[in-house]
């Protein structure tokens, strides 16, 4: 099928320029020309490259929508497709968390979202893939790593370590906690009364009474000396298939190292500055979230997203915990004049596709994939999304009620 987009202000590599956009199969074959094809009024809009999130985890919420209620895994992923295409979202890592808990994030429950996205793919509208959330202290996961890496779309992975995150020193937040196998770690005691308020949460999300919760704690804890070998056998893993790789919630230059050293060249949510200028000194991407920045900061009390984008210490925005930040955050950005609209679109397009080594979209020109976006941005007010193409189809088309 050939469709041209007409009129738009169109966000292209480093400008915005009013001009036409022609498509032919799933590619952008020409930017200017005359209209072809099925002509798509978009004068008055703005059109741009469809969204790539690279870090996303609000399908969490279609699988469970209240504690410990499940809802099928085929109606959730087809309902989070539906959401992405909504949103102006082509290309979705979705961050599946696999984990020596059991509940939501059990291996089991991972396996069990990878299988159905494989199956569902042709009747799904946009690109869903997996970002292989590893909590480094699950060595049951690294049969599911290895059979996930051979599928269809090549998933990512994301090295997380909440274990030590949640047995830090009670004097310790999680902003100044030291490298996890540092010597300078200093590690909380189980049988503190403290511990009570940082793990019931996570006892509740598991499906399991809080004491059971802890036994399991205290026997995953025991693993502590082993982990960074697993690590090394995920790295290594990864590096066969060439996945992206990335180290989550760093806080040291050291941690930054450690894993850029075993290839994970993507930094996810520094929380320091020292980590954020550690991977940018290196050539490594970063990576904030979307909510972060469209919230006006962290919700945890970590690095400013919109100072960051500003001081060029960021290199993409992912949706983390909500679809429609990715949009909201580049118009906040856009507003407080951070940086020039195609610099602040590229984190949200090209900057995440860079990340994750995919070189067929994220921009708009000629032979690119067409994964673009309307937009419907009023001077001044909120924008949404009127129309959203992944590789040349229609994902998504809203008409308002009150259509000019």
């Amino acid at each position: 099928m050939t469709f041209t987009l007409v009129g738009a202000r169109v966000i292209m590599p480093g400008d915005v320029v009013e001009t036409n956009v022609k498509v032919s199969g799933d590619v952008i074959v020409e930017i200017g020309g005359p209209a072809q094809g099925a002509v798509i009024d978009a004068s008055g809009h703005i059109v741009a490259p469809a969204m790539v999130d690279v870090h996303g985890d609000a399908f969490e919420r279609q699988l469970m929508p209240r504690p410990g209620v499940f809802f099928p895994t085929e109606a959730a992923v087809i309902d989070t497709d539906r959401q992405l295409a909504a949103n102006g979202i082509a290309t979705a890592y979705h961050a599946i968390t696999l984990s020596w808990e059991p509940g939501l994030r059990a291996i089991s429950r991972g396996r069990e979202m990878i299988e159905t996205m494989q199956r569902l793919a042709p009747r799904l509208t946009v690109e869903n893939r997996a970002q292989l959330r590893w909590e480094s202290f699950a060595f049951e996961a690294l049969e599911l790593i290895e059979w996930a890496l051979k599928g269809p779309l090549l998933p990512s992975i994301a090295f997380n370590d909440h274990t030590s995150m949640t047995m830090r020193a009670f004097d310790v937040p999680i902003q100044e906690r030291a490298f996890e196998f540092s010597p300078d770690f200093r590690v909380a005691a189980l049988d503190d009364p403290r511990m009570t308020q940082r793990t019931k949460s996570k006892a509740a999300r598991s499906g399991v009474t809080h004491d059971d919760y802890m036994a399991l704690l205290g026997d995953v804890w025991r693993r502590r000396e082993d982990v960074p070998g697993k690590i090394a056998e995920v790295a290594k893993l990864g590096r066969e298939a060439r996945a992206p790789m990335m180290s989550h919630d760093d806080t040291r230059a050291e941690t930054r190292g450690f894993f850029r050293d075993l290839g994970a060249t993507v930094a996810e949510f520094p929380m320091v500055m020292e980590a954020a200028k550690a991977a940018r000194e290196n050539g490594d991407a970063i990576i904030f979230g979307s909510p972060n920045a469209a919230r006006g900061g962290s919700h945890i009390g970590s690095l400013s997203a919109a100072d960051m984008v500003e001081a060029g210490f960021c290199d993409a925005l992912a949706s983390d915990y909500f679809y429609p930040a990715m949009l909201t955050a580049v118009a906040r950005l856009h507003s407080e004049k951070r940086a020039p609209l195609p610099t602040l679109w590229s984190l949200v397009s090209s900057g995440p596709a860079r990340a994750m080594g995919l070189t067929d979209r994220g921009e708009i020109r000629v032979g690119q994939r067409a994964d673009l976006v309307m937009l419907d941005w009023p001077e001044g007010g909120t924008p949404s999304v009127k129309g959203t193409w992944v590789a040349g189809r229609a994902a998504y088309l809203g008409t308002a009620a009150k259509s000019d």
